[in-house]
C-alpha cells in the first residue's frame, strides 16, 4: 500500500498560480508512474497530467498544456503540479495518483479560481 498526500490547494485569483505537492511514503522511483487528476463539481474526474519517469517529458490534457508543468523531487518522494495562469473552469478537487501493481489515491485538496 502506498500513501499519498497532496498539499498546496487553496483560493486564487483568475490568472494566479498554485503549485500543488503530493508526497509518497515510498521512493517514487520505484512506481511506475504518477498523475493529477482533477474533479469540478458535478463533473467526472479528469487526468491532468502525467509523469512516468525523469526521462521523458510529461503529458497533459490539451485544456492544460503551456499553463501547467508536473516536475519530480525523487528525494523527497514528491511530485508537484505548477499551476499557471489559471482560469475559472480549473476550479475542482485536485488528485494525486500513483501506480506499480495497484493503483493509489490521495485524498484530494482543492482548488478554487475566482473570477
Amino acid at each position: 500500500q502506498v500513501h499519498l498526500v497532496e498539499s498546496g490547494g487553496g483560493l486564487v485569483q483568475v490568472g494566479g498560480s498554485l503549485t500543488l505537492s503530493c508526497k509518497a511514503d515510498i521512493m517514487i522511483s520505484n512506481l511506475h508512474g504518477m498523475a493529477w487528476h482533477r474533479q469540478a463539481p458535478g463533473k467526472q474526474r479528469e487526468l491532468v497530467g502525467v509523469i512516468t519517469s525523469p526521462t521523458i517529458t510529461p503529458d497533459y490534457v490539451d485544456s492544460v498544456k503551456g499553463r501547467f508543468t508536473i516536475s519530480r523531487d525523487d528525494e523527497k518522494k514528491t511530485i508537484y503540479l505548477q499551476m499557471n495562469n489559471l482560469k475559472p473552469e480549473d476550479t475542482g478537487i485536485y488528485y494525486c495518483q500513483a501506480w506499480d501493481r495497484l493503483h493509489y489515491w490521495g485524498q484530494g485538496t482543492q482548488v478554487t479560481v475566482s473570477s
